[in-house]
């Protein structure tokens, strides 16, 4: 005896037979065109599974079908990044041909260091001094005019090949501000008088009395690096205090927190991980950012 069929009277679609407060479910038949392009997929992903790198080896034994066409982007990658450095090479040997000074006077061979410079910037300098080097908290900006090292091409150069206050660079640039608070050289009350005397330096709104204090003590503790009139010294990387631009911040709280810890920034070198060519490409694109000097430094 064949099975009934349970028929919806108004659809005319059968059943499942599954019934919730008096609403029948229909056993819809999955249209045409969707089975077509279901299946589709499945022969699909079985030619490329056969064809192209599918299942990946179990966690610690590195193997992995690669499929009969043996693709692999990595690989694809790599020739391609060597295309380009053979494409950039007789350009990039430009670069090094030439005084770093005299390339920004070529027109053609500027463009290719700006474009070589903004590329390396965006992959290693970036996540530091962030995109196009507007700076971030304790990482300098290098759009502006400001510099605590010396802002030639010269000393951009060998900042970025040395680094700063590393120990993988015997030649990176080294200073260090103590931190007066932390190893107890100055107390509370005194970082806070110095504090106002360098408000004041900067021009901004302090306390006249505790500034008068501070001013002495500013005068045993700081003027080696900062210079009485608190204009720094760039061969010891010692910042200017009395303009508006402040490395970790100018308000009251960041800097009693600097003078109490004493800010310690590391920069790695750059020689030896990147080409010669792509340092004096990033040192022309960091010096053409906004606030590059005409004369060499020390």
């Amino acid at each position: 005896m064949a099975d009934h069929k349970d028929i919806d009277e108004v659809t005319g679609i059968e059943t499942t037979g599954h019934s919730w407060d008096g609403i029948r479910e229909l056993n819809t038949p999955l249209p045409r065109w969707w089975l077509i392009i279901f299946y589709a997929t499945v022969v699909w992903a079985a030619v490329y599974w056969v064809f192209m790198p599918a299942w990946p080896g179990l966690p610690g034994g590195g193997y992995y079908t690669p499929g009969i066409r043996n693709h692999s982007d990595r690989a694809n990658v790599a020739v391609e990044l060597a295309k380009l450095d053979s494409a950039r090479a007789a350009d990039a040997q430009r670069l090094l041909g030439q005084p770093i000074e005299v390339i920004e006077q070529d027109p053609g061979l500027l463009q290719f260091a700006l474009a070589m410079g903004e590329s390396a910037f965006g992959d290693n300098c970036a996540t530091c001094h962030g995109a196009g080097g507007r700076g971030n908290p304790g990482f300098p900006r290098l759009g502006d005019d400001v510099w605590i090292w010396g802002g030639s091409l010269t000393d951009i150069s060998y900042t970025i090949r040395h680094g700063i206050r590393n120990d993988q660079d015997p030649d990176a640039r080294y200073s260090q501000m103590p931190a007066f608070g932390r190893d107890g050289l100055l107390t509370a009350a005194e970082i806070g008088d110095v504090t106002d005397y360098v408000l004041k330096l900067g021009g901004t709104e302090h306390d006249g009395a505790a500034a008068a204090r501070g001013a002495a003590l500013f005068e045993i503790n700081c003027v080696s690096c900062h210079m009485a009139d608190g204009r720094g010294d760039r061969t010891q990387g010692a910042p200017n205090l009395t303009d508006a631009d402040w490395l970790y911040g100018g308000d009251r709280a960041s800097i009693e927190k600097s003078i109490y810890r004493g800010p310690f920034g590391v920069m790695p070198p750059w020689q030896g991980r990147l080409s010669e060519a792509t340092i004096t490409a990033l040192a022309v694109y960091v010096h053409t950012l906004g606030g590059g000097e005409a004369t060499t430094g020390s």
